[in-house]
């Protein structure tokens, strides 16, 4: 099994951690690769990189499984991060347009209802990513945080995107580069030390965090999620999950809007990524309105899926 990381050189956040981490010990230039690519190997790692944009080159998991035999396991991306603040910011996500309906062209790749699995490491890598920044002196100037799912490309194994934000010249730091590829490096022991966030049988039974509701960056999920030994799945933000006002007050099935099928979607998948897994629903209850709440518990009986309680997870 072995680990996909995808940087592109059209991107100074994505292309500049890369370089940063073939710096390191260990890489030796592949001889097996997908067209118009180069890829490099370190132990169970292999580093790919190519020159479109990140969210364009969907299937790298079963491209790269077809042409080398070797079963893909995860797939993390390098990538820059925009917001509107231009705040300085590193991020982990998970990725998927679960909310767009069949026929919605996606504004940056995926396909509509589609949730990649959750790569588990993204709860205990943010918290080293975390570390990391702080032993560099990144922060308080840089925000580190989670981000709700979103965006493609599309893929089948557990995936993550880590990023690089919010403008040019962020973008371009190269002390920012160095620590993501310190936390590449660290989180899946390519430095002889153990791997981090490895999902296994050890762990059935745990509790996994499915966010529900709340803005972009998940500010009550992540609360939670910097705890030691919080698991981290997909994170629908109130985008994701489109809910039309009824009139009067009918129950769940009768409020149209996508937001079933980004839930079941997004649970789907989490499911896949964590076997053995408990997942639990953790709402942001003070982004809903009543009747979106009301109809969202009751959705989530329907799938059996438990409600967070405010000291599960700690």
């Amino acid at each position: 099994m072995v680990t996909l990381l995808v940087a592109t050189t059209s991107d100074p956040a994505s292309i500049n951690p890369a370089s940063s981490l073939l710096a390191m010990p260990g890489w030796i230039l592949d001889g097996q690769s997908l067209p118009e690519m180069r890829s490099y190997r370190n132990q169970q790692v292999r580093l790919l990189q190519h020159d479109k944009s990140i969210v364009e080159e969907d299937d790298l998991d079963l491209r790269w499984e077809e042409a080398t035999g070797e079963a893909v396991e995860e797939v993390i991306f390098f990538s820059k991060h925009t917001a509107v603040s231009n705040r300085p910011a590193l991020t982990i996500h998970p990725i998927g347009v679960p909310h767009l309906r069949g026929g919605d062209v996606p504004p940056q790749g995926g396909k509509p209802g589609w949730a990649a699995p959750p790569d588990p490491r993204m709860g205990p890598w943010l918290r080293l990513l975390k570390t990391i920044a702080q032993s560099h002196n990144l922060v308080p100037e840089f925000e580190i945080t989670l981000e709700a799912t979103h965006h493609g490309p599309v893929t089948c194994k557990p995936t993550m995107f880590i990023e690089i934000g919010s403008t040019e010249e962020y973008w371009k730091r190269q002390d920012a580069a160095q620590v993501i590829a310190q936390l590449v490096w660290e989180g899946l022991g390519l430095g002889g030390g153990a791997a981090i966030g490895n999902w296994s049988s050890e762990n059935d039974k745990k509790k996994v965090l499915l966010g529900i509701g709340g803005g972009h960056y998940a500010p009550r999920h992540t609360d939670v999620v910097v705890k030691d030994g919080v698991w981290v799945a997909h994170l629908l933000s109130g985008y994701s999950l489109p809910m039309e006002d009824p009139s009067q007050k009918p129950n769940a099935k009768d409020i149209a809007g996508t937001w079933r099928e980004a839930i079941k979607a997004a649970y789907e998948a989490t499911r896949i990524a964590f076997p053995g897994a408990e997942i639990l629903a953790h709402l942001d209850h003070k982004s809903f309105k009543g009747w979106q709440k009301n109809a969202i518990t009751g959705f989530l009986g329907e799938l059996n899926i438990k409600i967070a309680k405010p000291n599960d997870f700690y």
